[in-house]
């Protein structure tokens, strides 16, 4: 199964407080961040509420 790097890089400051939330549900507490997720459709709709704020990427 492909997993998805998903690296913060930009903060959350001044944002909507459901893009914090999000954020924090993936995982991601500050600026640089990385996880791991795996590639299912409940983190790429996280990962698209909050595309601005990540950068993403397909690992294997």
């Amino acid at each position: 199964m492909a997993r998805l790097e998903i690296k913060q890089i930009k903060s959350y400051i001044g944002s909507k407080q459901n893009h914090r939330d999000t954020l924090r549900s993936l995982g991601l507490k500050r600026l640089g961040d990385v996880v791991v997720k795996d590639d299912r459709p409940e983190f790429r709709g996280m990962v698209h509420t909050v595309r601005h704020l990540v950068s993403v990427k397909e690992v294997d």
